[in-house]
């Protein structure tokens, strides 16, 4: 399978799966304000492009996002990306972060929106789900 790289840094690995209709971003190091949404906007146009459905998001090794950022996300790139035909979220987080179940509102708002999201702690266990869907 050939992936096709979007962006590349020190923080961040945004590349696309086009065999599996996936977008799929790495954090590599705490990121946020304009660095993550120029990688966030770049994936959403490889997204259009490829006319992929799927993100897989591998944010264990990012730190939490600002206020600013998260208001971005929903008001901005959310609604954005799923314009551009974006259906199925996979998020990898924290253990502890996915056992605490913070990502509920934002899940149960995207649902209503038309994405469909789920959060992990395992990589192949996403990977599996998005695998698994549409």
């Amino acid at each position: 399978m050939t992936a096709i790289t979007i962006v590349d840094n020190e923080s961040i690995t945004v590349q696309c799966l086009p065999e599996r209709g996936i977008i799929y971003h790495t954090i590599h190091a705490p990121i946020g304000g304009q660095p993550l949404r120029d990688a966030l906007l770049a994936g959403s146009e490889a997204l259009k492009e490829h006319r992929a459905t799927k993100w897989l998001s591998d944010d264990r090794k990012n730190g939490p996002l600002s206020a600013e950022d998260a208001e971005w996300g929903s008001t901005v790139w959310h609604r954005q990306t799923i314009a551009l035909g974006w259906k199925y979220w996979a998020l990898v987080v924290p253990e502890a972060l996915e056992a605490a179940g913070a990502m509920s509102p934002v899940i149960d708002s995207l649902y209503a929106l038309g994405l469909r999201m789920r959060v992990f702690s395992k990589l192949e266990d996403a990977f599996a789900w998005l695998d698994s869907v549409e």
